[in-house]
Formats: C-alpha cells, sequence, structure tokens
C-alpha cells in the first residue's frame, strides 16, 4: 500500500511537470497563437482642423528656442524660452528670464545649442532681445508677425514653448483668446497694459515664447499666468504684438525703450467719487490721485486729490483734476490714458490734456518726460 502510494505521488508530480512545462512552452511559442488578438480599428483620419494645428506647429517650432540663464554671482540658474526674429540671430523673450544673467545659451529644436548676448531689455514691458552668431546653427527661421488689434475674443490660439526646464523639449498647447486689453502689475509702479488672455496652458519655462493664431502668426508673446501654483490655473496673459513691434527695433538699436511719463497716479472716477464732487453723469474719466515730483504733470501744474471720502470700500481721494480726453480722444478709465501713452507718444512729446476742473471744462498742455527707469 506504501508502495502504491509513493508510486501515485510521484506520477501526479510527472503530470503536473509535463503540465506546467508544457505551459511554459505554449506561452514562449510566437508561433502559437492560442489568445485572439485585439481587433484592430480603421486606420484614424485626422480632420482639417487637426492637420493644421500639426502643420502649424511643425512650422514654426525650429524659431522657437529654450533659454538658459545662470545668474549673475552663480546664485541660481532659469530658463524660459524665445523665438527667431531675423537672421541675424536676435530673439524676443522676457526681460524676467534674463535679468541678472551672467551667461545665457539658448537650443533649438534641432539640437543646436549657442550662447547669446543680451542686447536689450525694456524692464517696463517684460521684453529683452538676446543674440547669437547665425553661424553656430544651420538655418535661422524668422517667425512672422500678425497686427494685434486685429485679435479678437474666442480666436483659437497656440502656445509654444519650453516649460519646466526640459531643455530642447517643446511643446504646444491650444486655446482660445479668453479677454484681452487686460493690465496686470509690474515689479516696479508700472502696470503691463493691453495682455492678451488666453486659456491655452502656459506654464513656468513657457514665458518668452510665441503665442499663434492659426496661420503660424505671432499675436504675443507668453509672460505671465494668474495663480499661485505656478502652474496653468486656465488663465494666461502674453504681450501683444504690436506692442513688441513697436520696442524691440529700440531695444536692437539702442538697448532700451524710454516709455512716456505723465507723472501721476490716478483712478477711473466712482458714483461715489462723482456724487461728492457734483460731477455730472455724463462725464467720464480719470481722477488725479498724486502728482509725482519732477514729473510732467507737475510742470503742467496738474492737481492731485485734495481730500478723501468714506465710502463702504474704504476711503476714496476725492478733489483732483479729472482727465476727460487726450488729444480729443475720449478717456473713460486708467488703461485707456495708459494705452495711449504706450502707444502714440514717446518722450519729448507735447498732449493737450482736456480737464474737468471745479466744475468747467479746460484744456492743457503737457510736454511728456521720459519714465524713470531701471538701471541698464
Amino acid at each position: 500500500m506504501r508502495k502504491q502510494a509513493v508510486l501515485l505521488i510521484v506520477m501526479f508530480a510527472f503530470v503536473v511537470g509535463i503540465s506546467v512545462g508544457a505551459v511554459g512552452v505554449w506561452a514562449q511559442d510566437e508561433g502559437t497563437n492560442r489568445i485572439p488578438p485585439l481587433p484592430a480599428g480603421e486606420p484614424y483620419q485626422p480632420n482639417a482642423d487637426e492637420l493644421n494645428t500639426a502643420n502649424v506647429y511643425q512650422s514654426v517650432v525650429p524659431s522657437v528656442v529654450n533659454v538658459s540663464v545662470v545668474v549673475a554671482g552663480g546664485a541660481g540658474v532659469g530658463n524660459g524660452s524665445g523665438f527667431v526674429i531675423d537672421t541675424q540671430g536676435h530673439i524676443v523673450t522676457n526681460n524676467h528670464v534674463v535679468e541678472n544673467a551672467s551667461y545665457i545659451e539658448v537650443a533649438f529644436v534641432d539640437g543646436s545649442v549657442a550662447e547669446a548676448t543680451l542686447i536689450g531689455r525694456d524692464p517696463d514691458a517684460d521684453l529683452a532681445v538676446i543674440q547669437i552668431d547665425p553661424a553656430e546653427v544651420a538655418v535661422l527661421q524668422p517667425v512672422t508677425f500678425a497686427d494685434s488689434s486685429q485679435v479678437f475674443i474666442g480666436q483659437q490660439v497656440m502656445a509654444i514653448g519650453s516649460p519646466f526646464g526640459e531643455n530642447q523639449a517643446f511643446t504646444m498647447t491650444t486655446g482660445v483668446v479668453s479677454a484681452l486689453n487686460r493690465d496686470l502689475p509690474n515689479p516696479d509702479q508700472f502696470s503691463l497694459p493691453e495682455l492678451i488672455q488666453t486659456d491655452a496652458a502656459i506654464n513656468p519655462g513657457n514665458s518668452g515664447g510665441p503665442l499663434l493664431d492659426m496661420a503660424g502668426n505671432v499675436i504675443g508673446v507668453n509672460t505671465a499666468i494668474l495663480g499661485g501654483t505656478r502652474t496653468a490655473s486656465g488663465v494666461g496673459f502674453a504681450i501683444p504684438s504690436n506692442t513688441v513691434r513697436r520696442i524691440v527695433p529700440y531695444l536692437m538699436e539702442r538697448g532700451e525703450y524710454q516709455h512716456s511719463w505723465l507723472g501721476i497716479s490716478g483712478t477711473t472716477l466712482t458714483p461715489a467719487q462723482r456724487e461728492a464732487m457734483n460731477i455730472p453723469g455724463d462725464v467720464r474719466g480719470v481722477m488725479i490721485i498724486e502728482v509725482a515730483l519732477g514729473g510732467a504733470a507737475e510742470e503742467a501744474e496738474l492737481m492731485g486729490a485734495t481730500q478723501t471720502i468714506e465710502t463702504p470700500f474704504g476711503q476714496l481721494p476725492v478733489g483732483g483734476d479729472i482727465i476727460i480726453a487726450v488729444n480729443g480722444e475720449p478717456i473713460h478709465r486708467m488703461s485707456d490714458l495708459i494705452v495711449f501713452l504706450e502707444s502714440h507718444t514717446l518722450p519729448g512729446d507735447t498732449i493737450t490734456l482736456t480737464l474737468w476742473r471745479h466744475g468747467e471744462t479746460v484744456e492743457i498742455p503737457v510736454t511728456l518726460k521720459a519714465r524713470p527707469t531701471v538701471a541698464f
């Protein structure tokens, strides 16, 4: 009986071994296909919009660069994006990307890498121009610019850049223009006007890269995101291409750009201020809060606020001159005034301000000065 038990155990082990071995042989036998394959679908046919988006990316990405910087004194490194604007090696990026850099290097999608030199920068507009030796890359492919005054809310756009410090890892995001004429505060006392707002994802490292229309033309320079996490929050901002086209030639020629300076702080009129100053309902404009010492407004004897009033929103200044037009152009908001000075004037120009002062309209000529600048 014991012999039979032992024999049965041995035979069972032999059979199990054969079965296991057979399974192993079957699993490794590529010529035997006992598991049916998953059904293959029909080849995907991209639609016209997808093909256009892919084509725009392929045509523009050779113009985009990753910008890597070493901060002066070896305090750290940073990165951003930029794009080529001519065959002489000039590249546009953000000022905040290259500010305080002791060494700048750019990388192209084809693997080319070149050292760059800072040519000029404008902290107030957050723009900078750097340059590489054209001989160090195979081909320099400049971008083309669109007229940003024609950009509209709902327009489809594309952002290309090199986010998160991934050298030569260029990405594309798409979205729409979600707002226009946005203002953002700059680190100094001046603001960035006329920004294009988009929901195309803009992440750290995208700064300085192009925002494009769906024909591949640059409509703006990606510069900022809204949110505390430094990741895409659905709201990004770009400097309009018309601002770039106006300022960049000065940076290339002179290394800086001088902005017109009126020398005031002001605020768009509120209902409470209207009531306190007995201003008619059809008068709209910007009330001067304070006149800066040494500014153009002081020389023209413009008047700032003389007192404050209490409102549900806190104290508000009253009593200052109200700017209602510049050179005949109506001014309704503070942003209107900033945009007019930025787009239509240079230091040394004389403008005519139409003011509401003590219940009557007066016209005052003002010769603009150069805005105080950060040392280059």
